[in-house]
């Protein structure tokens, strides 16, 4: 805590090496190189006054590279949290590979971690899968990402391929490089049975069954291959329940764990609803996938960012364990820790 309160008083700047792109190019949020360092004109009298600068939440969190060295706790909800002592996925298992390396994506909740690795092995002893590929997890403190995920924000949320592992070690190019395989037939209703089997049901049904998952999602036509060949692998449907339909989620199906008895301030979901989603719910997103497209509307102004501000206050702090030096400003105008440098 002296550490923090040090850093906290430090005077605000913008943090060089990691930001130096960022500041040039005046994405997410910062000011242009240029317009930092332009010395203003002599004769400007009265020039408006420019709004904060606002920093989104992804830019922090997205340029972490280590765990914070901290007890572990899933921090706020899964679209709005944060990660404190994360534990990495190695790239490599007995019965797993983890892909897109680059990413750093493959942290999670201690907890997490074992689900994965423990479920790997399971199903590659007990349902004759060749191994996952492991999509990803979350970044090294959680928060917000870059690029695509609104959720994956705690360390709770898994993406796992359903392509199987191939039988050899896959380089870094590859699996930079490889492309998951869609399930879907041509008109997106269906599953291709070329490629859907029931393997990857059995797979599925496994995880479902696993007392911490809380949920999975799966491309509607996925949901209704299973509501279909459900019966064909025990008289039990409870576990369709946990598995629900959503977007996308056609090339990887979606795990996630409830909170863990060690994070007091992770926000649990609802539990799912009773039924086995098999029915309304079910064909309401059919529907929605065989309507025509809607005609486009005026442009919508860009969303703001998430920023500090809009997570737990404790993510702050997160943020600025183990950082030696530089600090960006908050949204709110006070000095956060860069997280360039960590210790």
């Amino acid at each position: 805590m002296t550490a923090m309160r040090a850093l906290l008083g430090i005077t605000m700047a913008l943090a060089f090496g990691w930001s130096t792109a960022l500041a040039q190019s005046g994405d997410n949020g910062f000011p242009s190189t240029a317009a930092a360092g332009a010395a203003p004109k002599a004769s400007a009298a009265a020039a408006p006054k420019r709004p904060p600068e606002v920093v989104a939440a992804k830019t922090l969190f997205g340029a972490v590279k280590q765990a914070a060295p901290t007890p572990p706790s899933a921090i706020g909800g899964y679209a709005g949290g944060c990660l404190a002592g994360a534990r990495a996925l190695p790239i490599d298992g007995r019965a797993w590979q983890a892909m897109r390396l680059s990413r750093n994506r493959n942290w999670g909740h201690p907890e997490l971690v074992r689900w994965v690795e423990g479920f790997a092995v399971a199903a590659q002893k007990e349902d004759g899968w060749p191994g996952l590929l492991v999509g990803d997890l979350s970044q090294p403190r959680g928060g917000p990402m870059l690029t695509g995920h609104a959720s994956h924000q705690i360390g709770l949320d898994a993406d796992i391929w359903l392509t199987p592992m191939p039988a050899r070690r896959l380089s870094y190019e590859e699996r930079e490089e490889m492309s998951a395989v869609s399930m879907l037939a041509e008109n997106k209703l269906e599953v291709d049975p070329q490629r859907w089997d029931a393997a990857r049901a059995r797979i599925i049904k496994r995880a479902a069954t696993s007392p911490q998952v809380e949920r999975i999602f799966v491309h509607p036509a996925i949901k209704k291959a299973l509501c279909e060949s459900a019966s064909s692998m025990g008289p039990d449907r409870s576990w369709l329940s946990k598995v629900r339909a959503y977007w996308g989620h056609h090339y990887h199906f979606h795990v996630r764990l409830g909170c863990p008895n060690d994070s007091a301030s992770c926000k649990p979901q609802p539990p799912p609803p009773g039924d086995d989603g098999c029915g309304a719910e079910l064909a309401s997103w059919l529907k929605l996938i065989s309507a025509p497209p809607k005609p486009p509307g005026p442009p919508k102004p860009p969303a703001r960012p998430m920023t500090l501000d809009n997570l737990p206050a404790e993510c702050r702090v997160v943020l600025e364990t183990g950082i030696s030096r530089g600090v960006v400003k908050s949204s709110a105008g006070g000095p956060t820790a860069a997280p360039a440098q960590q210790k």
